[in-house]
């Protein structure tokens, strides 16, 4: 029969192998090969401006401002679009909280524009699995489309143009719905001026 000294040695030896294969070696080599056939995607998708980044394409930005489009409400904490604390609000249907939350949506959407009758799509209302949603669907996209306008003073039909400009079609064809980038929209609308 073998002592735990004879089983021991081998054991060590084979954890330490393992820890250096997939510990150090495998995910350098991904790294490595990551940014020599995807540079940009390694690098984390970057949007550029003026030599600048301004932001990720995969992680979405608070807008605030009339003249901006707004982007899905964020459920991370401490600050909205943390990806350091992706997730929801795990708030299901018939919490209060999530009704609560979705009113003072509301309430704020119909300030910004007032005369606005259409109904507010619901993902400017209601916050993505992960809170990090970069995109709005088309709809949220024209329904904002007046208030930015307004802001701007461009005209409505230039930026329903520019929404379609920049609206990206379902994933392969089928899956998901039309959507825009929001921080790419709002990027090309700052070039307008």
């Amino acid at each position: 029969m073998r002592t735990w000294r004879e089983l021991f040695g081998p054991a060590l030896r084979l954890w330490l192998l393992l820890t250096l294969l997939t510990g150090a070696c495998y995910p350098l080599a991904v790294t490595l090969l990551a940014q020599g056939l995807f540079p940009r995607t390694a690098a984390g998708s970057l949007l550029m401006r003026g030599g600048q980044a301004v932001g990720s394409e995969l992680i979405g930005q608070s807008f605030a401002a009339p003249g901006y489009f707004w982007s899905r409400p964020s459920a991370t904490a401490p600050q909205p679009y943390n990806g350091l604390a992706s997730n929801g609000s795990n708030l299901g249907p018939l919490n209060p909280a999530l009704t609560q939350a979705v009113r003072a949506r509301l309430a704020v959407l119909r300030r910004a524009a007032p005369g606005e009758a259409a109904a507010v799509p619901v993902d400017l209302v209601t916050a993505s699995a992960s809170g990090l949603d970069p995109h709005i669907s088309l709809a949220a996209a024209y329904y904002q489309a007046p208030r930015v306008a307004a802001a701007r003073a461009l005209d409505v039909a230039a930026l329903r143009a520019l929404i379609v400009a920049h609206s990206e079609g379902r994933l392969l064809g089928f899956v998901g719905e039309p959507r825009v980038n929001v921080l790419e929209l709002n990027l090309a609308l700052d070039a307008l001026k």
